[in-house]
């Protein structure tokens, strides 16, 4: 470190305000410096109250750090998701409210520009488990878990991946078989969060049941009490990313279900991709709100830091360096307005969010890269909000649908061949 270094402030940590949800401005939610084609500066109405909703949550990043830093899941912060009824995730539940695609998208957004294990709440909670039941769940089902998920009261988790199929999900190797009025299911999960510690589980398997020919064979989904015999989840331990959520690796031996715990709708895996393909719009606009807390700390590092007598920002490679990411955030921005426009006219393809998916995730961590080193020795600071969102970029680049695999599905859209295998 150099002398005149050393008798430089590094400036404060980034300031993460949360407005008076009942008085809040797109400008205020996000300032023109990282709206810079103003596309967010018209929301207005219920978007905009959801928007300010999600925003409120920045009083709480203090804590998402800690637990952050101690592998802690901050479970409380559920039961506040759901007294603003932000687990909705664009589903339409009696008595709950109704977000638009693009209140979806600024709430995935938000969220995760507070924090990534915040913003994956959400997507597990409300976008997985509780769309799974919402979507396909009996009148009864929906009756016993529509609402305690939707108000955080309860836990649920998607318990889809395997540890030996992640991307061929559709190979699963989980086992549903019928034995005269009872279901019983064996295998092994992984990578499901709010698999341990919570209530319930959507455990994907696939059915071994002759006396119904079109389901036997077929991937179903089954509503497994977290508490039954045969059940057996640990928290996985040693992660870098997503710290402050827990996912679980699941051992099913032999677990005995009644008939009526598997879902209806889900007859195949065309079922089961419903699920998924609701949420991939959601992964893009979550990279979107960690490229923004980048951007905004890298900028805010850049005008308050001082060298050699002057502020960084005034240094012409960091003005440069400051318009790329600002191009590359403009972009991930134009594609998240357009996939909430084509999810609003009932119009939006699979192929169209896988594209948006794969682009968003990999500018993301351009952008947390970039940010990352402007900051310097601060950049690997938590506090500093960068390296934190730039470890959990790295889930999200892979889960919801790994690169690779989202590619693959835009490729076969282009070309009409597939090549998956």
């Amino acid at each position: 470190m150099t002398t005149a270094e050393q008798s430089t402030s590094i400036g404060s940590a980034p300031v993460v305000s949360a407005p008076d949800p009942a008085a809040a401005t797109p400008a205020e939610l996000l300032p023109p410096p990282a709206d810079h084609v103003a596309l967010f500066q018209q929301v207005d109405g219920e978007d905009l109250e959801a928007w300010a909703d999600a925003r409120s949550f920045a009083v709480h990043l203090d804590r998402l750090n800690q637990a952050w830093e101690d592998y802690e899941y901050p479970t409380e912060l559920l039961a506040a998701l759901g007294e603003k009824d932000l687990f909705t995730d664009g589903l339409e539940l009696p008595g709950h409210r109704h977000l638009s695609p693009l209140a979806t998208g600024l709430v995935n957004m938000e969220l995760s520009r507070i924090d990534g294990s915040l913003g994956t709440m959400v997507g597990v909670q409300g976008g997985l488990a509780l769309r799974s039941i919402a979507l396909l769940g009996s009148d009864e089902q929906k009756a016993r878990w529509v609402d305690p998920l939707a108000a955080g009261t309860e836990l649920g988790a998607f318990a889809l991946t395997e540890p030996t199929h992640g991307s061929d999900s559709v190979s699963l190797e989980t086992m549903a078989r019928r034995d005269g009025d009872q279901w019983v299911l064996s295998g092994e999960k992984r990578w499901i969060g709010n698999g341990a510690g919570g209530h319930v589980s959507v455990v994907w398997a696939r059915v071994q049941d002759p006396s119904d020919p079109a389901l036997d064979g077929q991937v179903s989904g089954f509503l497994v009490d977290q508490s039954l015999p045969g059940y057996d989840a640990e928290i996985i331990r040693g992660k870098v990313a997503l710290r402050a959520i827990h996912q679980a690796h699941i051992r099913l031996t032999d677990v005995r279900l009644p008939l009526d715990a598997r879902l209806p709708g889900a007859r195949s895996f065309k079922d089961t991709s419903r699920v998924l393909f609701a949420t991939r719009a959601g992964v893009a606009w979550g990279a979107l709100g960690h490229a923004t807390a980048c951007y905004e700390a890298a900028l805010e590092h850049a005008t308050t830091r001082v060298q050699f007598g002057r502020p960084l920002a005034k240094a012409q490679h960091v003005q440069v360096r400051l318009a790329d990411m600002l191009q590359t955030l403009t972009s991930m921005q134009l594609y998240c307005v357009r996939l909430a426009e084509l999810e609003a006219a009932g119009t939006l393809l699979p192929e169209q969010a896988s594209l948006a998916k794969v682009h968003n995730t990999r500018a993301a961590r351009e952008i947390a890269a970039d940010a990352r080193d402007l900051l310097g020795g601060s950049g690997i600071l938590l506090e500093n909000r960068v390296v934190r969102h730039r470890s959990d970029l790295e889930a999200l680049h892979t889960y919801e649908g790994t690169d690779t695999m989202q590619s693959l599905i835009v490729g076969r859209r282009i070309t009409g061949v597939s090549a998956f295998v």
